[in-house]
């Protein structure tokens, strides 16, 4: 097993998940004390919060995705932030219709 294939694989296992959501909820109630520092910490301390929870719990996925659908522009710049496939694959197929439309 290679040492990517192994990395993988520590992110699919349920421990992690629920190591890493934790830990991402903890950033979510330090984040307002860390806002209140001079400097946009806390807005980078959310973010990271967010951005662990989503990536390791079914339930703010779903949540996310109807968010997603109700605020569009909203839901591109947080996909762009998690760099998530299917962000990539949305810009990919818009630049390919621009250039068959121009």
């Amino acid at each position: 097993m290679t040492l990517k294939e192994r990395w993988y694989a520590l992110g699919r296992s349920p421990t992690y998940r629920l190591v890493m959501a934790i830990f991402g909820v903890v950033l979510l109630i330090a984040s307002p004390l860390v806002g209140a520092l001079p400097g946009p910490g806390g807005i980078f301390v959310f973010a990271i919060g967010l951005g662990l929870i989503l990536r390791s719990s079914l339930w703010a996925k779903r949540h996310y995705v109807v968010f997603k659908r109700k605020q569009p522009k909203i839901g591109h710049w947080a996909d762009w932030g998690l760099r998530r496939r299917s962000h990539r694959r949305r810009v990919e197929r818009k630049k390919q219709k621009d250039k068959a439309g121009n």
